[in-house]
């Protein structure tokens, strides 16, 4: 199987594990440990389809995903996120270089935030006393499909 092919077929079943990901934390609001293990793994084989040296290339992108992982904890500490939450932003740290990263987060961030407005608005008008529980996961899968555009959508090269 040729590099290009192989990292179309790693970033399709990567865009069908966030799928899966994002609809089971909006039903359970919990996210797989086993999902989140898929999507850190299958990244070395997605670097390699690509072309990447061990060095320089995987170790910045090893360590860039490190870093973001180890800020995403303290949200974890703080209460603000779930851990499975956590893990798949590290996870797909691994996939992004840094520009892509950046942008996912972004996008996350207002997706996050839209999707908490409307969890507590229904929380709300429901009347319930609970905690309000957001499945950040989905905002997480989304950006992520959004971050993921370019390889699953223009695997041939083509400026758009």
């Amino acid at each position: 199987m040729r590099g290009d092919t192989l990292s179309i077929v790693l970033v399709a079943t990567l865009a069908l594990i966030l799928v899966s990901a994002g609809i089971q934390d909006a039903r359970t609001r919990e996210i797989a440990n086993w999902k989140n293990a898929a999507i850190a793994l299958l990244a070395p084989f997605y670097w390699w389809a690509c072309g990447l040296a061990v060095w320089p290339d995987m170790a910045a992108q090893f360590g860039l995903a490190l870093i973001v992982f180890a800020l995403f904890i303290a949200t974890f500490q703080l209460g603000w996120m779930g851990g499975g939450d956590v893990k798949m932003i590290g996870a797909l740290a691994l996939w992004l270089p840094l520009v892509p990263l950046v942008w996912m987060l972004i996008v996350m961030s207002l997706v996050g935030g839209a999707l908490t407005a409307v969890v507590m608005i229904e929380h709300r008008l429901r009347r319930r006393t609970t905690p309000v529980e957001i499945p950040y996961g989905v905002a997480i899968a989304i950006a992520a499909l959004f971050a993921l555009r370019e390889p699953l959508f223009n695997h041939f090269g083509v400026n758009a």
